[in-house]
């Protein structure tokens, strides 16, 4: 029987007006597919996702732009989104790719370590579905990874090592930084509300607390969140102190056309100036084995051709393992508006920091990520709109060195 535990790459190119596919086991030369996707499937498939996604067109503001991804987008309904995952499964990969994939996932989940180009950065590749009768998603064939750029992996680096630093490295929380002058219901306001002593987000991080050393040093776990000191100073001085993992949850500049390089999306810490991904590599920060960006469209490296954007530089400063996000998050708040009908005790953004956190604890931290989103997926196609993949089929997770 095929070994089941293969790793598998999936590549893509885009040459003048089609984009050409590849799927190779890694290990096994004979197995390789190719395959052209012709620019009319290219385009639907694209104008479905960008129909789907909460980040605003030209012509819209934040609210009309939630509204469309909640109330109209693929997925704002279960029968939209399967639809959805139908065009792209049929689209962007071929039958033969299926098959090769479907061969390799009879024991255990294979590795699928994706490769996009620079239109299909933001495609959620968990949510593809098995052209025909078979039911079944592409998250449900293999854990799936994106790899780093080539330049990027193999760039001179000194990473620490996960098993190394699990026991003994504390984990550094960056919850919702304040930003300077701005208020919090502001554009760069709060991410994740009020801190509330008895939330789900406090008694998780309390929990965490209580099992191994956390940094920054507080007296009372609700002071984690909405920090005015975590600023780019404060961040270098809590990595000379060797954290494990790094989880950073608040307010990212994406880089896109009008701005044109990668190395200029940013993360907005406790500082008038956003932390680029440029500053992160100047200052050779030495980043730990493990990190998390739970901020808007923070693992878009890919969508320029020149991918040195906030998860490489993570990576380039030693980081094997990362978990970002292809587009924006909608807050709870945004969350509320728009779905009157769900429960008023639900938080997904929460859920989402929690099962990141979470997962980022495990042996293998992509890995337990995509356990989670599978958990997900069944509620979904059960019925439970509170297991919307608006959020979970955001969480992408990059991992170089062998890391899974």
């Amino acid at each position: 029987m095929t070994d089941a535990a293969a790793t598998l790459v999936l590549r893509y190119a885009d040459v003048g007006v089609a984009t050409y596919a590849g799927l190779r086991v890694v290990g096994q030369p004979d197995s390789t597919v190719t395959w052209v996707i012709e620019e009319p499937a290219l385009a639907e498939a694209l104008g479905l996702l960008a129909d789907a996604l909460p980040d605003p067109r030209p012509s819209e503001n934040v609210r009309e732009a939630l509204e469309r991804a909640f109330t109209a987008g693929s997925f704002a309904t279960a029968t939209a989104e399967q639809q959805f995952a139908d065009i792209l499964g049929r689209h962007l990969i071929s039958a033969a790719g299926w098959d090769l994939i479907t061969r390799h996932s009879a024991r255990q989940y294979p590795a699928l370590f994706v490769a996009p180009t620079a239109r299909l950065a933001q495609v959620p590749w968990s949510l593809l579905a098995i052209p025909g009768d078979d039911p079944r998603r592409l998250l449900e064939l293999a854990d799936i990874l994106v790899a780093a750029p080539p330049n990027i992996a193999n760039a001179a680096r000194t990473p620490a090592q996960w098993d190394e630093r699990r026991d003994n490295g504390a984990r550094l929380l960056i919850l919702d930084p304040r930003v300077p002058g701005q208020r919090p219901d502001s554009a760069l306001g709060s991410v994740l509300g009020r801190p509330d002593p008895d939330g789900a987000l406090t008694r998780h991080f309390a929990e965490l607390r209580a099992r191994c050393d956390v940094l920054p040093d507080v007296a009372s776990t609700v002071e984690l969140f909405r920090s005015a000191h975590a600023d780019r100073g404060w961040l270098a001085a809590q990595l000379t102190r060797e954290p494990s993992r790094l989880l950073f949850v608040g307010h990212a500049t994406a880089a896109d056309g009008d701005v044109g390089h990668a190395d200029r999306a940013a993360l907005h810490l406790a500082d008038e100036q956003p932390l680029t991904a440029a500053d992160l590599m100047t200052a050779q920060l030495a980043i730990p084995p493990r990190a998390a960006l739970l901020a808007c469209s923070s693992g878009g490296d890919y969508r320029f051709d020149e991918a040195t954007g906030l998860v490489a530089a993570l990576i380039l400063g030693g980081a094997l393992v990362v978990t970002a996000t292809l587009w924006s998050l909608p807050t709870a708040a945004g969350y509320r508006q728009f779905c009157p009908a769900a429960d008023a005790s639900h938080d997904p953004m929460a859920a989402v920091v929690i099962a990141v956190d979470t997962a980022h604890e495990a042996q293998h931290a992509g890995r337990a990520v995509n356990a989670w989103q599978r958990a997900q997926l069944t509620r979904w196609r059960a019925g439970d709109d509170a297991a919307a993949p608006l959020y979970w089929a955001a969480l992408v997770t990059f991992a170089v060195d062998g890391a899974r």
